[in-house]
């Protein structure tokens, strides 16, 4: 049975140009370009682009598509939410990162209490499995909205001394720093994307289905002790991850250590 052909998507020489402005102006929107401005009418794009109006009229609704925009009868298209940017050139918490707006973060805990390291959460930790761990659960708001679920594991000396701190209102990383007196170093990432079960929709509102970013990350002290293991879902539709890179030199693969013992 030959598969139907959905003539609403872009195919051959028309798609080449509907994925470049789409490329285009889906960095304006996310980079807050527009604001509160309507996007310019399709004349202006076509001209911009030198496309012609059935393209700009098939890039705009792949970003509604997206919940990027919407169209107002009579007023125009609007940027439906911008995104939050967290920069990952430097270790830092949701609050940390957005220090400068307001409101602050806030938390809702929804899970605190002291379990067995399961073996994963030990071998991450560097501990004994069964060993007792902090297991703490909370949903991220952001001006209200919920932005990430954040699900986080300490090691016994320093989750109990947390649970007698403010965790709605402050970040983990600030706490440990600030109130333990252990200062954080570095920690390692991990990206993958991922889609949100019905149980995770509910909390972030968010409809099941949707898509999601998977970030495990473990934060180590200056000192190379793993103590923060967190897999944090945030919202693809809130929130960015940016970065910095910079290139350095790769070694010489011909160079004699990097040769076989055969050799």
């Amino acid at each position: 049975m030959k598969p139907t052909r959905d003539d609403s998507v872009p195919t051959g020489r028309r798609s080449g140009p509907v994925r470049r402005i789409r490329d285009v102006l889906r960095t304006r929107i996310l980079e807050g370009v527009y604001g509160r401005e309507p996007l310019p009418p399709e004349p202006g794009l076509a001209l911009e682009f030198c496309a012609s109006r059935n393209i700009i009229r098939e890039v705009l609704s792949l970003l509604r598509e997206e919940g990027l925009i919407t169209r107002i009868q009579g007023s125009g298209t609007f940027v439906v939410a911008g995104r939050l940017v967290h920069g990952l050139d430097r270790l830092r918490g949701l609050a940390e990162a957005f220090e400068t707006r307001l409101p602050r973060v806030t938390n809702d805990v929804v899970l605190a209490e002291m379990v067995p390291a399961v073996p994963l959460v030990a071998e991450r930790l560097q501990i004994e499995a069964g060993s007792p761990v902090l297991s703490l659960e909370r949903v991220r708001f952001f001006d209200g909205e919920p932005v990430s679920l954040d699900a986080s594991y300490f090691p016994a000396d320093i989750g109990e001394p947390l649970l007698d701190l403010d965790l709605e209102n402050r970040d983990v990383f600030e706490l440990i720093e600030s109130e333990l007196g252990l200062p954080l170093g570095a920690a390692r990432l991990r990206i993958e994307a991922m889609i949100a079960d019905r149980v995770v929709a509910g909390m972030l509102r968010i409809r099941p289905g949707a898509p999601l970013l998977f970030v495990e990350r473990l934060t180590h002290t200056d000192g190379g002790r793993p103590v923060d293991l967190e897999f944090l879902r945030y919202r693809g539709d809130r929130m960015t991850l940016a970065s910095w890179l910079e290139r350095t030199p790769l070694a010489n693969p011909f160079t004699p250590e990097h040769q076989t013992e055969s050799d």
